[in-house]
């Protein structure tokens, strides 16, 4: 089973004697290890599929590792195995436990788009960077276990305080809509485990083995999850690379590694330090980049890739100009390299940054994808159905309501959602549930009336039906009952209708495809879409060059890299030079270093603009800290170097051979 592993790899699989920290570099083959230590617990220890759980950060990485390791045990001997994401499993344990947290079974998850309509309600006259600041903190103190009472004790400034005061606000929604946000799906079991031995007996009963991916991205609170899973056997693999800790803003703590060796005594650590992706080039780079941060535990990747082409560092006069000799570069090195254009990544520190790039690629008629673009989850057309879905499950989800009701158009505006808003708050309940109080006739028109118990009485028509019948029927049969299709060739012109219909075909096929084969109702269904359009990145699988900020592109990989606006003030950002985000940045520059397999082009510029203004630049201090083994060119005038004369050369003969053949 593990022939072609190494030595280290092998030791991980097989280690089974307590709590295993696996320091996994980049391109190390952390995936592998993962699956075929699944498939050693299974096939040689005698572990049930049931009894093993490992869990990762995106929808794409748990379903790769579940088809890997199901490739590797064959015959369906994977049954009952969980490979998930950490916010699935919350939502698994949620529905499980619903009713210790004060939760229906068809909880509804708020999207990022209904938690900010929400702030937008509960903070009217605040501006968007205000709205923005107390959404972001009240996140943070949700993943640092903080309730609001916690938080209006520690808030130290204005904005804080503010936010303390939202927060206890917010929640009270959320318990009134019976609904969670993002945070919550691992905040609630956490605090349920916490406080309920019984149901921490229970899952842990259930996991033997936990398995761990991406564990340097964890935060506190997903950390104290894992920790109460594996429970006093402290049975676990964790898999991770202090070196790739990138996403502190959003709650990462690098702290949980070291937490580990604090909380384990008898803590093993075994390093992956071969690299299967890079040349010796790349990384010698990537290794004298890192060394300039401190560690806990020392890594130096290597390879048998060979030594590898130069980096190149080109300076360019300014932000044009760096567009117009990426996009010359990279076609003439596809060119010259016979390679596919999906070959190719440029990658940058902020999204701001593509847009020249994106100019000049399109000038250079060279195909690309952009990561970090709408996700197809958050169309319009999209939510309008998912509305419908959510609504279905829960009836208290205001928000649903709200966007179901009213699309498509069936006259009911404002005026008549305002009045069952007051209803609902004197009664202290939803607004469907307003919709059918007694009484509600004093306040509406019969008209409005009507309409909107029309609408009620066929979202309870539709539930009913919901549990029993196949997803894609009910879906079928929604679309036509609301008229979907017809609405958006009235509101909209013709192409614009036609492209979002087949959205919406797409959206209800895959939908009905994942009910039959999942086995699950619509009911059921309709809280995994809300996890997708969350966790999934867009997949990109055309030929296309792809560009992508630093944070993207993590865990990706391609042949050739052009990592640009590498200067003091971008990479590391401006906002980030005192000692601890320095260090995050120096680990982004690592990342993006590590994303080339076989080659790799830097640029910085001599004076960049920004809005109407021209600033100087100057190279950033990673660049020196790569070591002196790099090819540097560029500037006003400087004379192309042999490589580049001979490049030339070569693309000039090619260009006579191909004419030569017409």
């Amino acid at each position: 089973m593990t022939a072609g592993l190494n030595a280290p790899q092998r030791e991980a699989i097989h280690y089974l004697d307590g709590p295993l920290l696996v320091l996994a570099g980049a391109g190390s083959g952390k995936t592998r290890v993962i699956t075929q230590k699944i498939a050693y617990l299974i096939q040689e220890c005698g572990y049930s599929p049931a009894k093993i759980t490992a869990i990762t950060f995106t929808n794409k990485a748990a379903r790769e590792m579940k088809e890997r390791a199901a490739q590797l045990l064959g015959d369906g001997a994977s049954g009952g195995l969980t490979v998930s994401t950490f916010h699935a499993l919350g939502v698994r344990i949620l529905r499980q436990e619903a009713k210790a947290l004060g939760l229906k079974p068809g909880f509804s998850i708020l999207d990022a788009s209904d938690v900010g309509g929400l702030f937008q309600e509960l903070m009217k006259n605040a501006d968007k960077d205000r709205l923005r600041a107390v959404q972001n903190r009240i996140s943070l103190w949700k993943n640092g276990l903080l309730g609001p009472e916690e938080a209006a004790a520690q808030a130290g400034n204005p904005m804080e305080q503010q936010a303390a005061q939202v927060y206890g606000e917010y929640e009270r929604t959320l318990r009134a809509y019976q609904a969670v946000d993002f945070d919550d799906l691992i905040r609630l079991p956490v605090n349920l485990f916490e406080t309920n031995e019984e149901a921490l007996a229970r899952w842990q009963s259930r996991i033997w083995h936990l398995l761990v991916d991406e564990y340097q991205d964890t935060n506190r609170c997903q950390y104290r999850l894992m920790k109460l899973l594996a429970g006093p056997r402290a049975s676990f693999t964790a898999v991770g690379d202090d070196d790739q800790s990138i996403y502190a803003w959003r709650g990462a703590d690098i702290g949980n590694i070291h937490l580990l060796r604090e909380d384990y005594p008898r803590l093993k650590v075994i390093k992956l330090e071969q690299n299967y992706r890079s040349t010796t080039r790349i990384l010698s780079a990537a290794n004298a980049v890192i060394a300039h941060n401190p560690k806990v535990f020392d890594k130096k990747l290597w390879s048998d890739h060979g030594h590898g082409d130069p980096i190149h560092i080109q300076f360019c006069r300014d932000g044009e100009h760096e567009a117009e000799w990426v996009a010359a570069r990279l076609t003439a090195h596809r060119f010259q390299h016979r390679g596919k254009w999906s070959d190719y990544a440029i990658l940058y520190r902020g999204n701001h940054q593509a847009r020249a790039l994106e100019q000049q690629l399109r000038n250079q008629k060279v195909p690309y994808a952009l990561s970090g673009g709408q996700s197809f989850f958050e169309r319009a057309e999209i939510k309008d159905i998912t509305s419908y879905l959510r609504l279905l499950a829960n009836q208290d989800d205001d928000p649903a309501f709200i966007r179901a009701i009213t699309t498509p158009k069936r006259g009911i505006g404002g005026a008549t959602l305002e009045a069952l808003g007051r209803i609902g708050g004197q009664r202290h309940v939803s607004l469907f549930d307003a919709s059918l109080a007694p009484g509600v006739e004093q306040q509406l028109n019969a008209r409005q009336l009507e309409a909107v118990r029309t609408f009620c009485q066929f979202i309870r028509r539709m539930e009913a039906r919901a549990v029993k019948e196949p997803a894609s029927q009910i879906l079928e049969d929604l679309l036509r009952a609301i008229d979907y299709e017809a609405s958006l060739f009235e509101t909209l012109e013709p192409r614009e209708a036609e492209s979002k219909w087949s959205n919406v075909r797409d959206f209800v096929e895959w939908l009905g495809r994942r009910g039959a084969e999942d086995n699950k109702n619509l009911l059921e269904l309709a809280q995994t879409i809300a996890l997708i359009s969350m966790l999934d990145k867009n997949d990109q699988d055309a030929d296309a060059v792809q560009l992508a900020t630093l944070h993207a592109a993590k865990g990706l990989e391609f042949r050739h890299v052009f990592l640009v606006g590498v200067e003091e003030g971008i990479l590391p950002h401006r906002d980030s030079l005192e000692p601890e985000k320095l260090q995050e940045e120096r680990r982004l520059m690592y990342v993006g270093i590590t994303r080339a397999r076989m080659s790799l082009h830097l640029s910085h510029c001599r004076r960049r603009k920004t809005g109407r203004e021209w600033r100087d630049c100057e190279p950033s201090r990673f660049i020196d800290e790569m070591g002196s083994d790099l090819r540097r060119s560029g500037g006003d005038e400087s004379p192309p170097d042999a490589e580049e004369k001979q490049a030339g050369r070569d693309r000039l003969a090619r260009f006579k051979a191909l004419l030569a053949q017409s």
